[in-house]
């Protein structure tokens, strides 16, 4: 069967065989990997086969769809196993997920032996695991440094060398981190859909920060994560939200508990098509859920119930699908019933300091749903938004303008579609669930809506089997649900003036396209820079930029003028200083930003605003 998808690799195996190569070969690799990219690739149960030219052929055996050992890479020219066709073809396939992100094994399945007696999480770290994180701290330096266009693949098979052997230690979570920065950086340099500067530079932000100053419990993590019995569950859907990746696609459904308890059901798979992930999703949606005896779609489930024996369900919130459980179909509930509705009752300060305090948390042991916001709003219509460059679908909440964006930029996902129609709708009121989005005014992508109960207004009028309720990533909006008539737009208050944060943004999110170079030679223009960040009050901010600038300056020349070694760290850490000076900052204005201020005090807990 001839196909354009490539089956995943392991990290470790693109490690091992693009290192393997010698100092000549792997000058060309970028070229020669970016050439087998597109070309179309026969599969034959667990082999895919690639034809280089009439006499060398490339196997790639992967069971289950992943290549697990570097022998399972096999090339028939005369240079192989260190031939260029091998290295480039693990460099053009997708990256396996980390262990962390995998399909997590249930209570009555063995977790895999990595060989290695981890002490509890606690402990201080032992010398070799020290030795290793500060091995993966200078990779993940170098890697900044390099930028976007630098970060080739030679530079990115020594971070996941160096990441497959912190994970054989036990340091899951810095390991896991590193393999996102690799993946957001083949995204980077595909120029995927759903590539974003901001989640590759908050990629570079974390792994930089967990091999800096996170303490060996935070660096240990856990390798896969663990499902607890739960019992007897009775569950009511939410929505369907499509999941996009540069490496996996697929649908998660939302759905709550009895006591308003979110959990998550889940069928994601690799894929090595980005083009085809949306399309790849939108057909998961329409699978069965893998979960007992239940006979429904996902789609099917965000609007419908199960009640479920046996349950179980890990820290996060994703429900296990072992099998001892058992589940069958029930009756849904709409989002104005119980147990639904007391979603929408916490205050919305509440929901503020809820989201900002789960986005400091790791993505393993946040609770489920505790990034997500359910709020009442009025559509406003489109309007300018500070910092963005096009008109924003702009919405009314409890007397605060709130900026509505998609959830994903993906252009074949439904989001910016159906934020368009519901924007040629002001006075629309809706009952929206969406991510807060930190920024230094309300803002929130937007993932599911229903007609508002109770407020005035032209209702939003949905098809009956779709339950009053639209999952925006995957079911578009059509002319006939909109209200016939379009009411007299409310005036939208303007935004506050906003501090000049941008003279700090962007020097990081440049040094993370350019690299360390991007910045140097630019030291008299940050000094003035950093004048207008004092000017309204930033003395900080003045002084992280002013310092970052000299870092990466900061090279020392022997008597020919020629650089001296190729040391990232002292910039990588004025680069970090600065980027996390930068969250915190947008975090406390974010949390202003929103009604009843809510903010940040020094021990990291989040509450109001002393007035």
């Amino acid at each position: 069967m001839t196909d354009t998808r490539w089956p995943a690799v392991a990290a470790e195996v693109v490690a091992e065989v693009v290192l393997a190569l010698s100092a000549r070969l792997q000058k060309r690799l970028d070229g020669a990997a970016a050439k087998l990219a597109d070309r179309p690739i026969e599969r034959t149960g667990d082999d895919w086969t690639l034809r280089i030219d009439d006499e060398t052929v490339l196997v790639l055996h992967a069971p289950g769809g992943t290549v697990r050992t570097a022998d399972d890479v096999r090339c028939g020219c005369l240079l192989a196993p260190d031939c260029l066709h091998r290295a480039a073809a693990v460099t053009a396939a997708p990256l396996a997920a980390p262990a962390a992100d995998e399909p997590v094994p249930t209570p009555s399945e063995p977790v895999p032996d990595t060989g290695v007696d981890a002490p509890p999480p606690d402990e201080p770290l032992t010398p070799a695991e020290a030795e290793a994180v500060e091995r993966l701290r200078r990779v993940a330096a170098d890697t900044l440094a390099a930028g976007i266009s630098g970060a080739g693949s030679i530079l990115q098979a020594e971070l996941l060398r160096t990441a497959h052997q912190a994970r054989l230690l036990g340091l899951h979570r810095p390991a896991a981190l590193a393999t996102t920065v690799v993946t957001r950086l083949r995204a980077a340099r595909a120029a995927e859909p759903g590539h974003r500067l901001a989640d590759l530079a908050a990629a570079h932000r974390e792994l930089l920060g967990a091999t800096t100053v996170l303490t060996s419990g935070e660096l240990r993590g856990a390798a896969r994560q663990t499902y607890r019995e739960v019992g007897s569950l009775r569950l009511y859907g939410l929505f369907a939200e499509p999941v996009v990746s540069a490496t996996h696609a697929g649908v998660t459904v939302w759905v709550v508990d009895a006591d308003g308890k979110l959990a998550t059901v889940s069928d994601v798979t690799p894929h090595a098509d980005p083009t085809e992930a949306a399309q790849l999703a939108g057909a998961a949606a329409g699978r069965q859920v893998r979960l007992g005896d239940a006979a429904l779609s996902h789609r099917d489930l965000a609007r419908a119930g199960l009640v479920v024996q046996g349950g179980t369900r890990t820290e996060s919130g994703r429900l296990g699908a072992g099998a001892q459980v058992r589940a069958v179909r029930a009756a849904g509930a709409d989002w104005d019933e119980e147990p639904v509705a007391r979603l929408w009752a916490e205050p919305v300060p509440a929901q503020i300091a809820r989201a900002l305090t789960a986005g400091r948390t790791p993505h393993e042991r946040r609770p489920a749903g505790s990034d997500l916001l359910f709020l009442d709003v009025t559509v406003l219509g489109p309007g300018a938004v500070p910092g963005s460059p096009g008109p924003q679908l702009l919405a009314e909440c409890a007397g605060t303008t709130v900026a509505l964006l998609p959830a994903h930029d993906h252009p074949r996902l439904a989001f910016a579609a159906n934020l368009a129609a519901l924007a040629s709708v002001p006075g629309l009121p809706l009952r929206v669930i969406g991510r807060l989005e930190r920024a230094t005014h309300p803002r929130l992508r937007l993932l599911a809506a229903a007609p508002a109960p109770g407020r005035p207004g032209p209702p939003l009028t949905l098809p009956p089997a779709y339950r009053d309720r639209v999952s925006l990533g995957l079911e578009r909006l059509q002319h006939a649900d909109l209200p016939p008539g379009h009411a007299e737009a409310p005036p939208a208050a303007a935004f506050p003036p906003q501090p000049p944060f941008h003279l700090l943004t962007r020097p990081l999110e440049q040094a993370v396209t350019g690299g360390r170079r991007a910045l140097a030679g630019r030291s008299a223009q940050a000094a003035a820079e950093g004048r207008g960040l004092r000017a309204v009050g930033l003395g900080t901010a003045e002084q992280l930029l002013v310092a970052l600038h000299a870092a990466a300056a900061d090279r020392e020349r022997d008597v020919f003028g020629r650089l001296h070694g190729a040391d990232h760290l002292g910039f990588a850490a004025a680069w970090l200083a600065a980027a996390r000076y930068q969250e915190e900052l947008v975090t406390a204005l974010c949390a202003a930003a929103w009604p009843a201020e809510a903010a940040v005090d020094p021990t990291g807990r989040i509450g109001p605003v002393p007035r």
